[in-house]
């Protein structure tokens, strides 16, 4: 179960008390917005976020803070990372939206099975961008929508 918007705002404001970084509302928010869910990395990024404000000589991590530097971590407001967007990439385009098995796609993005079942697609499955078939991994109509891509291949609403 992941963690609610609310809750995980909580947990960073908590965490920044502790870090002795001063973040308002709404900074605290925008990192939750893209943090998956998790409070792990909620945590990962406050401290990224407040690498990029000590760099940029910035004492408090509001809205703008948080968003220029979670755009410079390549973090999207739906919390995707590169990462995430080759995967479906792969999967969309190389593949033609699947039916692809694991193996094949670990090898393709150059990655563990591990590391793609167990970090990648649970976040991927619950924001409707992928699916797990009994004939594979396949992409999903919003994954096409997210890529900008054309549909192509056997979709699934």
């Amino acid at each position: 179960e992941y963690y609610n918007v609310e809750e995980l705002r909580f947990i960073i404001e908590r965490s920044a008390q502790v870090l002795g970084v001063q973040i308002d509302n709404e900074g605290a928010s925008e990192i939750a917005m893209r943090s998956r869910g998790t409070p792990r990395i909620a945590n990962r990024l406050l401290k990224r976020v407040r690498d990029f404000a000590q760099v940029s000589d910035r004492t408090l991590i509001d809205r703008a803070v948080a968003e220029e530097s979670l755009t410079r971590l390549q973090v999207d407001k739906k919390g995707l990372d590169r990462n995430d967007r080759n995967l479906l990439t792969v999967l969309a385009k190389t593949f033609s939206g699947g039916p692809v098995g694991v193996e094949t796609l670990a090898t393709a993005i150059s990655e563990e099975v591990e590391t793609i079942e167990d970090v990648y697609e649970p976040f991927l499955m619950q924001m409707g961008l992928l699916q797990r078939t009994p004939r594979g991994r396949v992409a999903t109509a919003e994954t096409y929508r997210y890529l900008g891509l054309p549909c192509q291949g056997e979709i699934y609403e």
